[in-house]
Order: structure tokens, then C-alpha cells, then sequence
């Protein structure tokens, strides 16, 4: 840590969760990849119907990584989440009061403060702890069938695929639980996930978060990490976002690409000629450049709305 010394104490400690929760995300992602390997599920490709958009050459030292919500997916895989475990009981609606305000003040304020937001994870974490890990992961793939499948975006699944066909390793990188993650990795028939970590002990979430979610400078950290245990030449490798949010990540790698990119996103890509894509109209977005060869805490957020859409519909 002596390279972060010219820190002041909050952003030294900052960096140092984000660099603590790369690192653990990429170590549960290989552990999942290689559990994926030796299941050898066959992936759901009812998505895969388009052609991929970009053309991707074979190199055995590149990876591709694909940020999951809006990219990948059609909204948040955490909210869909959220209403699998308010459909299935799995706490109490009582228990969101206390924090879904938080999480709502977040989203509306747009302000980290450090203290509100600590308040709001440590609400969230408790949702699940005391609860086993493969009780989620088990909970995670009934959901994937009911909330999830459809909304896969066949152009990015297409996209994942012609990576998956030129030899390469293909991750998705996002802040939803690492478990949750694996499942959708694992029935795209992806290489793993690197997301959220939680702490469990023995099989059963404490409660805690090794590091913080996987967002931001965090996605960084996790893919650079991997890159490292998995002897990739980043200059090589590819990544895929919708979001400004996820620029340190895309800006680690030699081939960026903005998917439905956001307003900030997209006159970034524009102004560093990154290529775009989006599919959210069936409109082709304007391409550049040339071609390539929380976490656990937003379950509140994600659940609360799934509780206002059920009683709306009462």
C-alpha cells in the first residue's frame, strides 16, 4: 500500500476496499469458472439470434468483459432478484422500511456520503445474513428462469459468443452478488463472474462485505486483478458497458465498447472514438474506431420497487 501514501486517509482507505474487493471478486470468479468447467452445463442460447455487431479475431491472451444490467441484460439483474426473494417469503416487507428510504435517498440525492451509504449496506447485508450460500445460489437459478432469460439482449449475447467462438474467455463484471452473477454466467454459458463479494463463514453470509460492491473503480480493480492470475495481455482484451459509471473499467482495457451507452458514456466513447452499439430501439448507433480482435446492497433498492410495483397491482 506504500504507492497510495500521497492519499488523503479517506481516499487511501477508498482505493484500498476497492483494490480488497477486486481482488476477492476475481478470486471467487476463477473458483466459479473452473466449478463451470467441470459441470459443463450446456448455455441457454434462445438469445442468440443475431450476429455478432463487431468482428473478433483469435488470441489466446485476450478476454472479454461484459458489465451485466443494460448491457447484457435488460434492467437491473438485482431487482429481478429482489422480487424472487419477496415472492418466495424470504423476508419480511417490514424489514425494507428502514432502508429503502436510504436507498431511495441515494438514487434521488446522488450524493456518497460515506456514512449514509455505510448505513443503507449495512441494512442490506442483513438480509442475508444467517442465510447459506447455496440456498441463494439455488434461489438465483429458479429466478434467472422466471425474471431473467427474456431479458437477455440477443445483439450482446451475440457479441459474447463471437469471443466465446474466437478461443477466448468471456466474463461478466458487475456489482449484483458474485453468486448471482456465476448462475447468469453459467446458463449464457460464459467463462464465470466476477462480482459483489459477501463474507460467509462455513457456507453462511455474516452479514459483511469483503471490501465494498463491485462498482466503479472496483470493476477495475477485479478485472485487472484476474487479468494477472490469468496471464492476459489487457491491451488485448475487450470490455462492454452501458454506463459512465464503468469507465475506469473500460478504459483498462485495449478495445472499450459503449452498449446502450448513457449520455456520459456515449460522448466519452464519442470523444476517445470507442464504438457503440444499442439496442434498446433496434436503431444501429453510430461506430468508431476500429475493431477489436450493490452488490448485495442494492437488494434493498431493487426490492423495495419490486414491493411498490406488487401492491400497485393489488
Amino acid at each position: 500500500m506504500a504507492a497510495l501514501g500521497w492519499l488523503t486517509p479517506r481516499r487511501r482507505s477508498a482505493t484500498a476496499r476497492s483494490v480488497l474487493a477486486g481482488e476477492a471478486s476475481a478470486e471467487a470468479a476463477r473458483k466459479s469458472s473452473q466449478e463451470l468447467e467441470e459441470l459443463a452445463h450446456a448455455p441457454d442460447l434462445s438469445g442468440a439470434v443475431e450476429e455478432s455487431a463487431f468482428p473478433v479475431l483469435g488470441d489466446v491472451r485476450a478476454a472479454a468483459f461484459f458489465d451485466l444490467d443494460n448491457t447484457v441484460m435488460q434492467g437491473a439483474a438485482i431487482f429481478h432478484f429482489g422480487r424472487g426473494l419477496y415472492k418466495r417469503k424470504f423476508f419480511e416487507s417490514r424489514d425494507l422500511y428502514r432502508f429503502a428510504w436510504q436507498q431511495a435517498w441515494f438514487r434521488l440525492a446522488g450524493i456518497e456520503d460515506p456514512e449514509h451509504m455505510q448505513d443503507a449496506r449495512d441494512s442490506a447485508l442483513s438480509i442475508v445474513k444467517g442465510h447459506r450460500v447455496a440456498e441463494l445460489m439455488s434461489i438465483g437459478e429458479e429466478i434467472y428462469d422466471e425474471y431473467m432469460a427474456e431479458r437477455i439482449w440477443p445483439g450482446t449475447r451475440a457479441l459474447a459468443q463471437a469471443h466465446l467462438d474466437a478461443g477466448q474467455k468471456v466474463w461478466l463484471v458487475t456489482a449484483a452478488p458474485v453468486e448471482i452473477a456465476t448462475v447468469i454466467a453459467r446458463r449464457l454459458g460464459l467463462t464465470g463472474a466476477l462480482g459483489t463479494v459477501a463474507e460467509s463463514v462455513d457456507g453462511v453470509y455474516t452479514g459483511k462485505l469483503v471490501g465494498e460492491p463491485l462498482h466503479g473503480p472496483a470493476k477495475a480493480e477485479a478485472v485487472r486483478a484476474l487479468a494477472t492470475a490469468e496471464d492476459l495481455d489487457l491491451t488485448r482484451c475487450a470490455a462492454y458497458s452501458d454506463s459512465h459509471n464503468d469507465i475506469p473499467m473500460l478504459s483498462l482495457v485495449g478495445h472499450p465498447y459503449a452498449i446502450n451507452p448513457d449520455t456520459k458514456l456515449r460522448k466519452h466513447a464519442r470523444r476517445l472514438d470507442w464504438r457503440l452499439r444499442d439496442y434498446r430501439t433496434g436503431r444501429k448507433a453510430a461506430k468508431v474506431g476500429i475493431p477489436a480482435a450493490a452488490g448485495v446492497g442494492a437488494v434493498a433498492g431493487g426490492t423495495a420497487a419490486a414491493i411498490a410495483l406488487h401492491r400497485r397491482r393489488r
